[in-house]
């Protein structure tokens, strides 16, 4: 597997992200806060993780849920995935809502999101008229029926 190098910053007092078993693709981030933070059912917070990271040109990070959280907490990521851009040198931060019935609690250290690095294709757009036609045409949001 390929792999690339990744400089790191951490402000915290917790260890670097890492990858939790030798199949994962996303390292586990863990929340940077100096006292646990209640998110009441339908709230939006944003965590800071203590982490700054530069990527190289031709990459970016994707910040995303983890899905232990999300089954058994309700909680989630909002802009998931988050992109986070090759030259952006700022403090990651994650933004968690609480989709339960129930206030949720994030304590410093706990595991609040996975960090992906991902390969970027660059586009060149072309002003057209017309596009090609093809079977499916316009059709979208569940055009092609349930099964």
């Amino acid at each position: 597997m390929d792999s690339i190098q990744i400089n790191i910053k951490n402000s915290s007092t917790n260890p670097l992200p890492a990858y939790a078993t030798e199949g994962s693709s996303g390292l586990d981030v863990r929340a940077n806060i100096e006292k646990a933070i209640t998110i009441k059912p339908l709230e939006r917070v944003l965590v800071p993780t203590g982490l700054f990271i530069q990527i190289p040109n031709g990459y970016e990070a994707q910040m995303r849920p983890r899905s232990g959280l999300a089954i058994k907490n309700g909680i989630t990521c909002l802009n998931s995935p988050g992109t986070i851009d090759a030259d952006y040198r700022g403090e990651l931060k994650v933004i968690l809502i609480n989709l339960s019935n129930e206030a949720q609690t994030i304590e410093h250290g706990d595991r609040i999101a996975q960090l992906i690095f991902a390969k970027v294709e660059k586009a060149t757009l072309n002003l057209v008229q017309q596009l090609n036609d093809t079977l499916r045409g316009d059709g979208g949001f569940g055009h092609t029926g349930k099964k």
